[in-house]
């Protein structure tokens, strides 16, 4: 059997996977099983964020297997400590949790905002956490409910309740939502699998202003936006605010799986021995995968993804049949006049990796992918969407 058959016949049905055996890789390029090499303009869905198989992330991994590949969250270990740190001072914030997805971060989240607000108010109906319609926050029961689209909302059921939906950049129907029950407003900067759409800036100063008078936690799931994806480790910092409680996952261990939650002044403290956990959260060898990418998020570096970013958006802007490209940094949607899946497929055969979200082709690159790749990697995405 080949390995498609084999996973056809073994593994659950819940992807529509594209007839791509990927074996290898090196930086910004996958090699399939016959030896055919494509540009990966997806990175993993925003995890690859240093490429396939890093030297210095591969070196960190492996001294640490070495060392102590795990203990419980009973113990204390070095490269949680050192990563909760350097996370702190990039973010601003004053504590973390560990955990393993992006998923389990905003559980997290959701959680920790109730927490709070029970502590505080000693009132069980404030609870509510308002979302964004056409957010998209995660896939257990919680998180799934969460999110702002009616498509999650229609298997599964019954759904926690306690949540709320809002229009995106509508600060004034969001208010009107925001009674006595609401605990928290959870949002994307750039919501990424609802379409890869970057919220106005007045909107979310509005957002952030009113909840800082009415003692409402701002929480901002940075989850695919977060660890330089935009030009700033996190997105809310290309703005003038700073969160509650910040949500990342992806690429933070550069390939591995880890989720963080990240607790602001108000929320530092919540969290209390027995509250919350997680098994293997916070497992030295992630974390000094994490560490190892973390460090290298500099200003010079932030730099060079913003400069990535405009040369992909002036390439698209020459580019007929495109109507518009919306995201921030490497993370950018663009929407065609044609048919967002088949062009995916033909740029595939043509050796390059791109991904959809919605109705647009959706880049999420290698922060580090060399400009040669770029350009060559532009070159067969425009070619096929002007043909």
């Amino acid at each position: 059997m080949t390995v498609i058959e084999t996973d056809k016949k073994y593994i659950a049905n819940t992807y529509a996977r594209y007839p791509v055996t990927l074996v290898s890789g090196h930086g910004a390029v996958a090699v399939d099983e016959n030896g055919k090499e494509y540009i990966d303009m997806g990175s993993g869905i925003g995890v690859n964020i240093f490429g396939y198989c890093d030297k210095e992330w591969a070196d960190a991994v492996a001294q640490q297997l070495n060392t102590i590949q795990h203990t419980s969250n009973l113990y204390y270990t070095t490269p949680g400590a050192e990563l909760a740190k350097i996370l702190c001072e990039k973010s601003g914030m004053k504590k973390c949790f560990f955990g393993n997805s992006g998923a389990e971060a905003n559980e997290c989240a959701i959680k920790t905002a109730r927490k709070y607000s029970l502590d505080k108010y000693n009132n069980p109906d404030r609870n509510v956490i308002v979302t964004l319609n056409q957010s998209f926050h995660g896939r257990t029961l919680a998180t799934l409910t969460a999110t702002g689209q009616d498509t999650f909302h229609t298997t599964f059921g019954p759904f926690p309740e306690g949540f709320a939906y809002a229009p995106a950049n509508d600060f004034e129907k969001l208010k009107e939502i925001c009674n006595g029950n609401v605990c928290a407003i959870m949002m994307e900067i750039v919501q990424g699998e609802g379409g890869v759409i970057a919220l106005d800036k007045n909107f979310i100063k509005k957002v952030y202003d009113f909840c800082k008078e009415s003692d409402i936690l701002l929480i901002v799931d940075e989850v695919q936006t977060g660890n330089g994806r935009t030009g700033k480790m996190y997105a809310y910092q290309n703005f003038d605010i700073m969160p509650d409680i910040v949500s990342t996952a992806k690429g933070i261990a550069g390939g591995l799986p880890m989720g963080v939650c990240m607790f602001g002044e108000k929320t530092a403290d919540t969290l209390t021995p027995g509250s919350h956990g997680s098994t293997y959260g916070m497992n030295p060898a992630v974390a000094a995968g994490a560490l190892s990418v973390v460090k290298r998020l500099d200003d010079e570096f932030l730099n060079g993804v913003v400069k990535k970013s405009e040369y992909i958006k002036a390439r698209l802007s020459e580019c007929k049949n495109v109507k518009s490209v919306s995201g921030m940094g490497l993370m950018l949607g663009i929407e065609t006049t044609k048919d967002s899946k088949a062009i995916v497929s033909k740029c595939i055969e043509r050796g390059v990796l791109p991904l959809t979200a919605k109705t647009k082709i959706r880049l999420l690159p290698p922060l580090n992918i060399s400009d040669e790749e770029l350009k060559k990697a532009m070159d067969i995405i425009t070619e096929v969407i002007e043909e």
